[in-house]
């Protein structure tokens, strides 16, 4: 059960956490106020509360990302009870996190934006190749790739696929005033890869080894298929090019 919480709903097992967490913080202070006499501030039964559930989160195979969510979750709660805020602006902040991450609760892949040292290499690689280059980004997140690469390659075209909603409209605005960039609303497992030279993804390990299949299923002889960081188990890249941010990113790739 716990591998399939991990694998398929990681957002679940997040929430078990925090409440796993909340509960060993409650026995804890327990236990001190019995044995102590000792009564913890708030925030020091938050911080402890989010420590435990950070350690439990990773011990658990949450992914790297989940540390600071729930690191921070609850110590910020407490933080910002303290001032006069409005119940609404937490429930709209949670709405538009929610809608920003979609992807991170119905396929596994959270929002990760492409460093600038990477859309630079991306370029240099799109110029190896031709002037004209059809260019797609699967989880195109808020385009901030396309519209860099679509800005120096004139006469290449450039699509996304973004399902999380508000990614998709702030992308599909931003794409708006450019005639070789396009946003489309689709599950990056509906596209036909064929029509494409390149196929760059940013997204998790989860889907990588499904994604491979339909890479190799669809994808023209010559095509190449590349991934920002996250590697595909089992199958050598053809190129690897280290990049030098804050990330330690890599762009791994793959010819068809």
């Amino acid at each position: 059960m716990l591998d399939t919480l991990r694998r398929r709903y990681p957002a679940i097992l997040a929430l078990l956490v925090q409440v796993l967490a909340l509960l060993v913080t409650w026995i804890v202070l327990q236990v001190g106020l019995v044995t102590l006499h000792y009564r913890a501030p708030l925030i020091g039964a938050a911080c402890l509360q989010g420590v435990l559930a950070a350690a439990l989160g990773q011990w658990m195979g949450l992914h790297r990302w989940w540390l600071f969510i729930n690191l921070a979750f609850v110590p910020a709660l407490v933080a910002f009870a303290g001032y006069a805020i409005p119940g609404w602006v937490f429930l709209a902040g949670f709405f538009v996190i929610l809608l920003l991450n979609w992807n991170s609760l119905t396929e596994r892949v959270p929002l990760y934006l492409t460093g600038h040292e990477t859309q630079r290499k991306l370029s240099e690689l799109i110029a190896e190749r031709s002037d004209k280059v059809s260019f797609i980004d699967l989880g195109s997140g808020l385009a901030g790739t396309l519209v860099y690469l679509s800005r120096l390659h004139p006469k290449s075209h450039f699509t996304g696929v973004e399902t999380a909603p508000m990614s998709f409209l702030l992308s599909w605005l931003r794409c708006l005033p450019r005639r070789n960039c396009r946003i489309r609303y689709q599950s990056l497992w509906k596209v036909d890869l064929a029509e494409y030279d390149v196929v760059y993804c940013f997204l998790s390990p989860a889907p990588m080894p499904d994604l491979w299949k339909k890479a190799q299923a669809e994808m023209r002889p010559g095509a190449l298929f590349v991934s920002n960081t996250f590697e595909i188990p089992g199958v050598p890249p053809r190129q690897v090019i280290e990049l030098n941010d804050w990330r330690q990113s890599k762009i791994l790739i793959w010819q068809r």
